[in-house]
């Protein structure tokens, strides 16, 4: 056979960052070191029995064996809906303002090629998460980093981005509660980037895969509480994190309904929807009882104390996160991220994730998912106190 030339799209795309961390942990735990993973997004406690039973349930029911809707059932549309109704506040048509997609991820890589030509200017968080430049790079368009730094509280300074720039930018990525920051925004600042995508005509999407997971008796915004919001743009609520449902691949988009609907005529030419049966459980997940979502945020914010808590004891400076499961710590003073996490990894068999993964401005720090008992949080907390004072391993 000759010489395969895959097409220019695919040199493109980034490296898969989280791949490499994978194998890198793996590779440690089959040496047999006792290692704790903190370095991946995946949550780690169950998906609520409710959830499962309506799956169960759905699975043998032969109605789901079938093609479902390409554009999702209607009863998910409209469970979607009511839960930013009754959540929000936030007045949603459930037929022009909602789609139905297979996993968050699939709407924040889709997004970019449906509305980006080639030389289009795209604005990101730096740091920020990593695929949000796949879609990008597949769209051939031009990313332009909008710096994310600690004394602006992690949001974005849209003073900084020179008016040339802002008047070629098309679309603009945000994500609060923050991956990997932690950090939450408030209904000011979405006031303050709604007036700025309509200064200069920006698809705003707002990406809100954390926004159950608010500490401190906070609860995170939607974009769309804001007037002018669905003008702008769309949201994007994913099942993986508020229902425990990371595998089950579920999530929707709600807003802009110009936005929504490019987003299902892309789904008509790739997809034939999700499984209904999954459907129907994400219908038994925005319509049965709140308390495993409550359970589940409260359980994150008691990881982030006793992580926090130990970090502070040991001499570690931290700052504990406003929301998501991920806490963002300072790198040891002369230290680069990937160097600091190289060497927990190799000397205290602690997996985080180095900064500068996530872009450039994420120099300087690690993240940490709260993904393990809260007894192994303390654990590697003291590990990671030891690293960054420059101690002897002592495990």
């Amino acid at each position: 056979m000759g010489i395969l030339h895959p097409a220019d799209r695919i040199s493109r795309l980034p490296k898969q960052f989280f791949a490499r961390l994978t194998a890198a942990a793996a590779r440690h735990m089959e040496q047999g070191f006792d290692v704790i993973n903190l370095g991946q997004g995946n949550p780690d406690l169950p998906t609520p029995s409710h959830i499962v039973e309506a799956l169960q349930q759905a699975a043998e029911d032969p109605a789901t064996h079938r093609y479902p809707p390409f554009r999702g059932l209607p009863e998910l549309k409209r469970a979607a809906a009511k839960w930013y109704a009754d959540r929000y506040g936030v007045d949603l048509d459930p037929e022009r303002e909602v789609a139905i997609l297979p996993g968050g991820k699939t709407g924040l890589v889709e997004i970019s090629p449906a509305l980006l030509n080639p030389g289009d200017v795209c604005l990101v968080p730096d740091p920020g998460y990593p695929d949000y430049l796949s879609g990008i790079a597949w769209a051939g368009a031009e990313m332009v980093p909008m710096p994310l730094r600690a004394e602006r509280r992690f949001l974005p300074d849209f003073a900084e981005i020179p008016s040339d720039v802002a008047d070629r930018a098309k679309l603009m990525f945000l994500n609060y509660p923050n991956n990997p920051t932690g950090a939450a925004a408030d209904l000011a600042f979405f006031e303050a980037t709604v007036r700025f995508a309509q200064r200069h005509e920006i698809v705003v999407l707002q990406d809100f895969a954390y926004g159950a997971i608010g500490f401190d008796g906070k609860v995170p915004p939607s974009f769309l509480q804001v007037p002018g919001a669905k003008d702008v743009g769309i949201e994007l609520y994913s099942f993986s994190k508020t229902f425990n449902m990371a595998g089950w691949r579920l999530a929707f988009a709600v807003g802009r309904a110009d936005v929504i609907q490019l987003l299902e005529l892309v789904h008509d030419h790739f997809y034939c929807s999700v499984f209904g049966a999954v459907q129907r459980a994400g219908i038994a997940a925005l319509t049965g009882p709140l308390e495993p979502v409550e359970t589940m945020r409260r359980t994150y914010e008691n990881r982030r104390n006793a992580f926090c808590g130990e970090l502070r004891r040991l001499g570690y400076p931290v700052q504990p996160p406003e929301g998501s499961f991920f806490c963002w710590l300072p790198a040891p003073p002369g230290e680069t991220s990937e160097g600091f996490a190289e060497r927990v990894l190799e000397t205290f068999h602690v997996v985080v994730a180095p900064g500068v993964g996530f872009g450039p401005h994420g120099e300087g720090y690690v993240r940490v998912g709260l993904l393990a008992p809260e007894e192994r949080l303390v654990e590697a907390a003291r590990r990671l106190a030891m690293a960054y004072h420059n101690e002897r391993p002592n495990i």
